[in-house]
């Protein structure tokens, strides 16, 4: 933590940047497994964005190029700023370290419809300037090609687990998580059923952000989009980082699985790349399945003797709220779907 001071930081690391006087602030501090700082700098009228990154030299030249591929595409993305002995990071005590320009903004607002589409136009552009993406030399090649049926199906056996738990406990948890239980494992049972039906060499790919999320869209004085922090990018699929997207602003209270809304950023996200059947089946899937009735259901069971069993309870009767509201959207979004390819899957 002491390495991390600002006090440190000013001392070794922004001299590479001719900016020994500037003012420092820290902004954010994580210190797990995958340790970063992000500190805002201040010097003479202009402001910069100092982060420590938590991947290697190799990774750090993919998020690089991605940076540069977009913007040399017309994306707006904060550029990474070369020091004064042109390298593209600082390395500190075998941690690494990039600057780029302060973005001056609002983060993206889910209740306003306008940043919403804005948003996912911009994606669209995103993902159709980077189809023939190539990163430069010595950086780590990312692909993140996921099967998402293995994945989904080893959850809904989770989920198939706990409820023979939820009926051996009979507890307060155990009783409300079978209340909403036949639902959820509906959504589950949609999600593996339509994601074993995909043909994954139908699916659209490209560079992905993979953290497409309001904190990380930023509109600016002028109400033009920009797209910060590319630390988890990678080459995807599509519809991978569109659901991601979708799913953040659907679980909202305000904004709760609103169908109409979804259809009309899915259309206009297809004015500009358009989508396959398989790309469609991606997205149903992935927004079906029940997130976090799952994950709180497991780590309730996984922890039964040692957590607190009433904020658990709390937790799921929060996220299940929705839960018919899902379904209806699902079955909605897939009538949708039906219609537009003239298939059936549901």
């Amino acid at each position: 933590m002491d390495l991390l001071s600002e006090e440190n930081v000013k001392k070794y690391v922004l001299p590479y940047y001719n900016m020994n006087n500037a003012s420092i602030t820290r902004i954010k501090f994580k210190d797990t497994d995958k340790q970063r700082a992000v500190y805002k700098i201040d010097y003479l009228d202009k402001s910069y964005c100092l982060k420590k990154v938590y991947f290697d030299e190799g990774n750090l030249l993919f998020v690089y190029s991605a940076i540069e591929w977009l913007f040399r595409n017309g994306i707006r993305v904060p550029r990474i700023l070369p020091t004064i002995y042109r390298e593209r990071f600082v390395k500190y005590n075998e941690m690494l370290f990039i600057m780029t320009p302060w973005i001056i903004g609002t983060k993206c607002d889910y209740d306003n419809i306008e940043h919403l589409f804005q948003a996912i136009f911009n994606l669209s552009q995103m993902h159709s300037v980077s189809k023939n993406f190539i990163s430069i030399e010595g950086s780590t090649k990312r692909a993140n090609f996921e099967n998402i049926y293995m994945s989904f199906d080893k959850h809904f056996r989770q989920i198939l687990n706990c409820s023979n738990l939820a009926f051996r406990y009979k507890d307060k948890f155990s009783n409300l998580f079978l209340q909403y239980f036949d639902v959820n494992s509906m959504l589950a049972e949609i999600s593996t059923k339509i994601s074993s039906a995909i043909d994954y060499k139908n699916l659209s790919t490209c560079l992905c952000h993979l953290d497409y999320v309001n904190k990380n869209i930023i509109f600016d004085e002028e109400n033009k989009i920009w797209v910060i922090d590319f630390d988890k990018c990678s080459m995807d699929y599509c519809a991978h980082d569109i659901s991601y997207f979708l799913r953040r602003f659907l679980k909202r209270n305000t904004t709760n699985w609103q169908l109409d809304t979804t259809i009309s950023c899915l259309e206009l996200y297809e004015k500009n790349f358009p989508l396959t059947l398989d790309d469609h089946k991606y997205i149903i899937s992935y927004l079906s399945f029940p997130q976090k009735f799952w994950k709180i259901s497991r780590d309730y069971y996984n922890n039964i003797l040692k957590c607190n069993h009433n904020s658990f309870f709390y937790l799921l009767k929060k996220s299940s709220n929705s839960c018919i509201h899902q379904l209806q959207f699902i079955i909605g979004l897939g009538r949708y779907v039906e219609r537009k390819f003239n298939v059936t899957f549901l």
